[in-house]
């Protein structure tokens, strides 16, 4: 079970718990929360993992974040390899073309130069100048509210992401 696979949740509910566990760090690669969520079996219903997982990505700590931003590739790189964290990092970002990640580069320069981790965005469905334009806007912002829109940010993908595990 390597790859997210589209469990129903009498499926989710039956997995075995390290495949599981798996296949929910391909959404947040956080083992806490990830462990929230298989814990929190049996399902009623796939909006229930969904409110689970929803709720545990409230609660990443500071740690958390900062760990999750480590397995994240930068805004308008193609992330490399065969796994299935980059091919969902590539399908995001498809909005990005060539022209757009020159531009990208140096803004990701700047912004982690300001903040000291990778800038971050839910990027689905974004163009590449959308998702300029978003980082430019948050260089104003001070590091603390930008850990929170961070955060804030990793929910909204890891959300995503589980769409991909459950149906």
């Amino acid at each position: 079970m390597a790859a997210p696979h589209g469990f129903d949740a009498e499926a989710f509910n039956t997995a075995p718990r390290a495949d599981l566990l798996a296949d929910l760090r391909t959404c947040l690669d956080v083992p806490r929360w990830a462990e929230v969520i298989a814990d929190g079996r049996p399902y009623g219903s796939a909006d229930e993992i969904r409110e689970t997982a929803d709720r545990a990505a409230l609660d990443l700590t500071e740690d958390e974040v900062h760990a999750a931003l480590a397995a994240h590739p930068r805004i308008g790189e193609r992330p490399a390899g065969d796994g299935e964290s980059a091919s969902l990092s590539r399908s995001e970002q498809s909005g990005v073309d060539d022209q757009d990640r020159a531009a990208l580069r140096a803004a990701n320069a700047e912004y982690e130069q300001r903040f000291g981790h990778v800038y971050l965005v839910c990027a689905s469905g974004r163009s590449g100048a959308e998702l300029l334009e978003i980082l430019r806007s948050r260089l104003h912002n001070d590091p603390a509210t930008e850990l929170g829109v961070v955060a804030d940010e990793l929910r909204k993908i890891a959300l995503l992401r589980l769409e991909k595990v459950i149906r």
